[in-house]
């Protein structure tokens, strides 16, 4: 059992696949693991069965006065949890320390009582998992439906009953007969541009395509103080990460800034609107397009070569279409995106009262037998 293996707050247990060398620490059925590396996170695991844990988790054996699963909350409790993170140190890599951890108070009431709390709480935090579970599942289907609906578009127009022929390729199939043919060099120009370095880093995610890197805090990648390599991206610039092109990581920049020397950057030639070929890139099925092309021995490691990018075939529609299902597009978004939203702070929301159940029950400020 490792960190990675522990959902932070619910104690649920993650699947992984990873493998882990080195002695753990033995664990007993009852035992609770807690990490210590980073707390904010919460990552609390009452076993059920004997293991052992690996990596900065502590293995903590309840009194007999103790209710395992009491104590289970107690020690996921948000005013806990941010005692703890409060006495950490370090900044990247924070850590608690059980001499301080160890010492700090908590509440301990009759054995009986403890029971019959951890049992309330059993029964609330399931009903509300339950519908934070079922939102989340929406939120996918939202996000698959945002997909189809693109991929449609930038494949087949605003028209279903425009009259179609066969495009002679296969992950293309069908296409409108008056849109035309093409390659990608018909509209992108490969040019590595250095010297810029005062201006904004770029990164490239799949999810959004081509952001400031400062935006995310999520990027483990460390920026260099020498940036005299990084590339000049233009506005409507395609950017791409060649070794994570199959997961459909590039995107048409919006802005002016600097990137990565190890991403392609493509300036565009010829007609294109920047919105309808930035939604054509990343739409299905051209991640799958692009794996097709990469070359590697392992998923970690394929790598597209610009010239295979630029060969591609591309049926474009008229300039003006183009914009129309662009316009359309961001319409689609807007109200889909919108419904991710208000579930995802419905969501928040759940989450907020799940924690505030918790603290207020293990700290006595509910009497559960009143509310059962």
């Amino acid at each position: 059992m490792a960190l990675e293996n522990i959902e932070g707050w619910t104690g649920k247990e993650l699947e992984t696949g990873s493998t882990f060398d080195g002695d753990g620490v033995k664990f007993q059925p009852d035992d609770l693991l807690f990490g210590k590396l980073r707390p904010y996170l919460a990552k609390v695991f009452l076993a059920r069965e004997p293991g052992d844990a690996v990596g900065d988790l502590w293995a903590l054996r309840p009194e007999p006065a103790c209710d395992p699963k009491f104590m289970f909350y107690v020690l996921v409790n948000q005013m806990f949890i941010d005692v703890v993170n409060g006495s950490t140190n370090g900044a990247k890599m924070p850590r608690a320390e059980w001499s301080y951890v160890g010492a700090i108070g908590v509440p301990t009431p009759p054995h009986g009582d403890q029971i019959e709390i951890a049992r309330f709480l059993d029964g609330e935090t399931g009903r509300i998992d339950g519908l934070i579970e079922k939102k989340a599942r929406f939120i996918a289907l939202l996000k698959e439906k945002e997909k189809a609906a693109i991929s449609r578009l930038v494949r087949r127009g605003l028209d279903r009953n425009a009259p179609t022929i066969d495009s002679g390729v296969d992950w293309r199939g069908r296409v409108p007969a008056h849109w035309v043919r093409g390659r990608m060099k018909d509209h992108f120009r490969q040019e590595k541009r250095q010297g810029y370095e005062d201006l904004t880093v770029l990164s490239v995610y799949r999810e959004f395509g081509v952001i400031e890197k400062s935006s995310r805090d999520d990027n483990i990648n460390k920026t260099p103080e020498d940036l005299s390599k990084y590339q000049l991206v233009n506005p409507n610039d395609l950017v791409i990460n060649k070794m994570k092109a199959w997961q459909g990581s590039m995107g048409i920049a919006p802005m002016r800034g600097i990137t990565s020397p190890d991403y392609v950057v493509m300036r565009p030639i010829g007609e294109h609107d920047p919105r309808y070929m930035h939604h054509y890139l990343r739409a299905q099925p051209m991640p799958w397009v692009y794996r097709l092309i990469s070359n590697g021995i392992r998923t970690d490691q394929w790598r597209m070569e610009p010239e295979k990018f630029l060969g591609l075939p591309v049926y474009m529609p008229p300039i003006e279409e183009q914009r129309l299902i662009a316009e359309r597009i961001d319409v689609e978004l807007e109200r889909i995106r919108g419904l991710i939203s208000l579930t995802e702070r419905s969501i928040d929301l759940l989450r907020e009262k799940r924690a505030a159940l918790i603290t207020a029950a293990v700290t006595g400020k509910i009497d559960v037998r009143a509310a059962a």
